[in-house]
């Protein structure tokens, strides 16, 4: 780890090991074609760029592949000194928006007994699930997307997001950390309906940022499912669909999956026939506690 400061910030190298087999190139692919993050990542000349928000503190993250290594050299760029604390922090959190932990093993196993995923698996070797940059993130990504176009979500997300100012300059380019639960716990119900233009969904984001401020992320993460699926539940504007939502995509929480359109049709594409949910469930059981990086993939690569 090499640290450097100037008086226009401070700098820090961190390499992050990858689990094998770990190949960045899809990653980087999935992030340039994911909606939600439209603008906010960078994936230029195999280089990520983004910024992320730890511990009160923007920062700068640019992350490119290591020759020959399953790792990620990684720069760390602020404003003003970077403790040490906020440096153990943000590589967590790089760690857990880009997988590098996750141990493909056994999924890899089960897939290979699964013939008609060979050509996915194959298609997407070594890519690791890319989770939103924070689940908070997603929780009011969840809410924001709701019953409306995309761009207007966006839209949305973006008024949020540049209100709040967490911006940092990378390669040239402006990248926006999207804001912590206490910044976004300052806004009153009706500053936020005066940002996003819905009163219903401005309701929803006060009442849920508020509860989530209680909550613990390293419970959601590891603690009993049915329990954290239950506390995710109790959020303002979260049904079982955004609730499944947030337990893959935002906390990597894979032992379940549920079947929904989008599904279907992934399914479908791969397996060459459609599935109820009965034969769902078969498929998916294969794969256990996997099943919500087979969903995945199918998504992705199908």
């Amino acid at each position: 780890m090499t640290t450097a400061e100037s008086a226009s910030g401070s700098s820090m190298s961190v390499r992050l090991p990858a689990r094998e087999p770990f190949d960045f190139r899809p990653s980087l692919a999935f992030i340039g074609a994911f909606p939600a993050m439209t603008g906010q990542q960078g994936i230029e000349g195999g280089v990520l760029t983004l910024a992320l928000r730890e511990n009160g503190s923007t920062l700068g993250a640019r992350l490119r592949a290591v020759p020959g290594e399953p790792a990620l050299d990684c720069r760390l760029t602020a404003a003003g000194p970077i403790a040490p604390d906020t440096v153990t922090a943000a590589v967590d959190r790089l760690d857990f928006h880009l997988g590098l932990s996750d141990d493909l093993t056994e999924f890899y196993r089960l897939a290979d007994q699964d013939a008609p995923f060979a050509r996915v698996r194959e298609r997407l070797h070594g890519y690791h699930q890319v989770k939103f940059p924070s689940p908070l993130e997603l929780l009011c990504w969840a809410i924001l997307c709701q019953r409306v176009p995309l761009p207007v979500a966006r839209s949305m997300k973006q008024a949020l997001v540049e209100t709040v100012g967490n911006r940092v300059e990378l390669d040239g380019a402006v990248r926006w950390a999207f804001p912590d639960a206490e910044q976004l716990a300052a806004f009153d119900e009706a500053e936020l309906h005066r940002l996003i233009g819905n009163q219903r969904k401005a309701a929803y984001l006060h009442g849920a940022v508020r509860r989530w401020l209680d909550l613990d992320e390293g419970f959601l993460r590891t603690g009993p499912y049915e329990e954290v699926r239950e506390q995710l539940l109790a959020l303002p504007g979260i049904g079982p669909w955004s609730a499944s939502f947030l337990l893959i995509r935002g906390l990597g929480r894979m032992e379940h999956l549920a079947l929904d359109k989008e599904m279907s049709r992934a399914v479908e594409r791969v397996y060459g026939r459609p599935v109820d949910e009965d034969a769902f469930r078969r498929l998916a059981g294969h794969y256990g506690r996997w099943q919500g990086y087979w969903g995945h993939y199918l998504r992705v690569g199908g």
